[in-house]
């Protein structure tokens, strides 16, 4: 449901933007370090809706990829004391059937 609502949102905003870049159709000058030049405003303001998207994009897949990283070594820490978890009582049994023993002779 969430990702339905994620999706809901993305295209109501694109829809948003797509209004907001037909309404300015204005020519502008855009600024670069070597120079200027004329641009309509709404190819600057879909290319800068785009970047934006993109630079969003590239962290979050960079943060998904290092939690999926961070995962997987929690997860083979947690198997490892698990083991060893396992093994002490395996050991605590065997101490007890022993003294059970003991006890019994």
């Amino acid at each position: 449901m969430k990702i339905q609502w994620a999706l809901l949102f993305g295209f109501l905003f694109a829809l948003i933007v797509a209004v907001f870049a037909v309404i300015n159709v204005d020519n502008v000058t855009v600024n670069y370090l070597f120079g200027e030049s004329q641009w309509p405003l709404i190819l600057v303001i879909i290319s800068s809706v785009m970047m934006g998207g993109l630079i969003v994009g590239s962290v979050g897949i960079v943060r998904m990829y290092a939690l999926q990283k961070q995962v997987k070594l929690l997860k083979k820490e947690n198997d490892k004391l698990k083991a060893e978890m396992d093994k002490l009582e395996a050991n605590k049994k065997e101490e007890l059937e022993k003294e059970l023993d003991r006890d019994i002779h």
